[in-house]
C-alpha cells in the first residue's frame, strides 16, 4: 500500500514515494521496518501520536497554551471534574498512515517570543519525539498560532491551570 495520508488542514494529499525519507538515519529506517515483521505487526493509534506531539510542543519555551480559545475553555471546565486527566493532546490533530504521519498543532504563544523561532523549535521537537518513539516518518508539522498571551492576562487563568499549561 502506498502511503497517501491527507495532510491536516489542507484538502490535498501528501504523496511519499517508497524509500523517501526526510533526513532519517539508518537506525530510524530499521525502526520503521521493525513495526512490520514476519512475526507480526505493530500498530500505533493516532491518539498516541497526538499525545507525543502535545507533550513535545509543551516542552518548548514560549508556548503558553495549546488549542483555540474555545478548546481551552472546554478543557478548563472538564479538567476540574474529579478524576479527569489533563488533556495533553488538545490542540493537536494527526493524519496517520501505516508508516507516515502529518501533524497540525494550534498554540498560544507568550508575548515577547519569536513566532518563527518557537515554531521551528516545536517542529524539531515533535519530529524528533514522534519519530524516535514510534518509528513513523513525520512528513510535516503545521503550526497555527491562535493568540498571543500578554503578561497582564495572568489573572485570567487560574493558578492550577497555569502549571498544567506550561
Amino acid at each position: 500500500m502506498t502511503e497517501t495520508p491527507r495532510t491536516p488542514g489542507t484538502n490535498s494529499g501528501v504523496m511519499a514515494t517508497p524509500g523517501q525519507t526526510h533526513g532519517s538515519s539508518l537506525e530510524e529506517s530499521k525502526a520503521r521496518d521493525a513495526l512490520h515483521t514476519d512475526r507480526g505487526a505493530t500498530t500505533i493509534e493516532e491518539t498516541v501520536v497526538q499525545k507525543l506531539a502535545g507533550i513535545a510542543t509543551r516542552e518548548v519555551p514560549g508556548v503558553f497554551a495549546m488549542g483555540s480559545a474555545g478548546r481551552r475553555a472546554f478543557s478548563a471546565l472538564t479538567e476540574r471534574i474529579p478524576g479527569s486527566q489533563t488533556n495533553v493532546s488538545g490542540g493537536v490533530s494527526v493524519e496517520k498512515g501505516e508508516r507516515q504521519t502529518a501533524i497540525d498543532v494550534s498554540i498560544v504563544i507568550d508575548y515577547g517570543f519569536s513566532v518563527v523561532e518557537v515554531s521551528q523549535a516545536i517542529r524539531r521537537n515533535i519530529i524528533q519525539s514522534v519519530e524516535r518513539a514510534t518509528g513513523l516518518e513525520v512528513l510535516e508539522v503545521n503550526i497555527n498560532v491562535t493568540d498571543v498571551h500578554l503578561p497582564e492576562e495572568e489573572h485570567d487563568v487560574p493558578q492550577e491551570q497555569k502549571t498544567e499549561l506550561q
